[in-house]
């Protein structure tokens, strides 16, 4: 079971008093061997670290030109997918209206059509009738 009164050292704490620790170390006399751990190399052998960090920074520098043209890519890429989106919903859009018409136009052919029917249909029937009713009463009387 944890005690009750516990405490909780929260960030500033901890950092605080590692910067207070490092001053006091730093402050205080001591020999070179000490110097080098806590203040760092000395200047020959920051001479060769700077270059491996120039070289390491130009490397970082291409890499964020390339992540950058990427990205650049990237963000054409999505415009011109937005574009073709606009342009493929115009297109189902156009497709569906050129459907609708196809089938209104049919139903008014089909009718026109049906109504040709009818109209030859009842001219043959009249045609008939002209012809046969004249016939039929020449040979009742």
């Amino acid at each position: 079971m944890p005690p009750k009164f516990k405490r909780h050292l929260h960030d500033d704490e901890v950092t605080g008093s590692a910067r207070s620790e490092r001053r006091n170390l730093l402050e205080e006399d001591s020999d070179e061997e000490e110097d080098f751990f806590l203040r760092g190399p000395s200047a020959p052998r920051l001479a060769a670290r700077s270059d491996k960090m120039r070289h390491v920074q130009n490397q970082v520098d291409e890499v964020i030109d390339v992540m950058q043209e990427n990205i650049t890519k990237v963000i054409e890429r999505g415009e011109r997918l937005d574009d073709l989106q606009d342009k493929s919903e115009s297109l189902s859009d156009n497709a569906t209206a050129f459907s609708n018409r196809a089938k209104q136009l049919r139903r008014q052919m089909w009718w026109r059509g049906c109504k040709m029917k009818a109209v030859i249909a009842l001219v043959a029937v009249i045609l008939l009738l002209v012809i046969i009713i004249p016939i039929v009463l020449k040979y009742r009387s």
